[in-house]
């Protein structure tokens, strides 16, 4: 974890947030993620009137990095300018899940330089993946 470049992560999912698109919960987030390719990937909260239809940053961000073609993952930022500091949510988990290893870092930061760290492991502990399902015993066996 010493090798990431945190203020980069930070600096980038902060310009996401300021791009967020938060008129119901006023609650901009942005996340910057870092691929194994070096390469940094930004998203943001994309909210709609139908609260279904709203996508996470965590999301936007995973699904833009896919679209350039990467597929496994280092570490993942979340920036909001709230006094809170705000993990990536159930849904959100599960889909860092798919795509990052359980010893990944996942911090959370916000604009009063307030910073949290966890592992994927430590916020979705026994995820279901593909990884997973092949590595537990069958129940019944």
């Amino acid at each position: 974890m010493s090798d990431i470049n945190w203020p980069a992560l930070q600096s980038a999912a902060q310009q996401a947030a300021a791009q967020a698109y938060a008129p119901y919960s006023q609650f901009p987030v942005g996340v910057a993620v870092l691929a194994e390719s070096g390469n940094i990937y930004t998203g943001c909260n994309v909210e709609n009137a139908s609260y279904g239809g709203t996508v996470c940053a965590e999301r936007n961000a995973i699904a833009a990095a896919v679209v350039a073609g990467e597929r496994k993952f280092r570490a993942l930022l979340v920036y909001t300018p709230q006094p809170a500091l705000t993990p990536p949510c159930g849904i959100c988990r599960q889909v860092i899940a798919e795509f990052f290893s359980p010893d990944a870092p996942v911090a959370s930061c916000n604009h009063l330089q307030q910073q949290q760290l966890w592992t994927l492991g430590e916020l979705l502990p026994a995820a279901f993946t593909p990884t997973y399902l092949a590595n537990s015993s069958k129940v019944g066996a």
